[in-house]
């Protein structure tokens, strides 16, 4: 029961990630732009964007314009930094880039706020 609790919230960070990585490239952030972005099927991204509505981490205007809570927005940007450390870093130890993003993926959901940190301390002091 656990481990489906963790992937949705796993999935729930990695929407919350698209839509602002999207949000840089795009003007408006809509469902067809985020289930184009992950491949994923119209209507399981809809589905995702009514449980983050639920859990108040995004709003949809009635043009379906996808916005961040502050909440929302917070949650997406630890995220993404996450992931971009492990990314960035995994690069540098010469792992290539498809199997650092993927291995990136995995990780940053899985650390703990306080590993993430030493290991944030440790690479920015290398």
């Amino acid at each position: 029961m656990g481990y489906i609790h963790h992937r949705s919230e796993e999935s729930m960070e990695d929407y919350l990630e698209t839509i602002l990585i999207l949000s840089r490239r795009l003007p408006v952030v809509r469902s067809v732009d985020i289930a184009t972005e992950m491949n994923f099927s119209k209507p399981s991204v809809s589905v995702a964007m009514k449980n983050l509505k639920t859990k108040n981490y995004i709003t949809v205007s009635p043009e379906g314009y996808i916005s961040f809570t502050e909440e929302g927005l917070d949650l997406a940007q630890k995220t993404y930094e996450r992931h971009t450390l492990f990314k960035d870093w995994l690069i540098d130890l010469g792992v290539d880039s498809k199997t650092a993003a993927e291995d990136a993926c995995r990780i940053e959901h899985d650390i703990s706020q306080e590993s993430f940190e030493a290991i944030k301390k440790f690479i920015s002091h290398e």
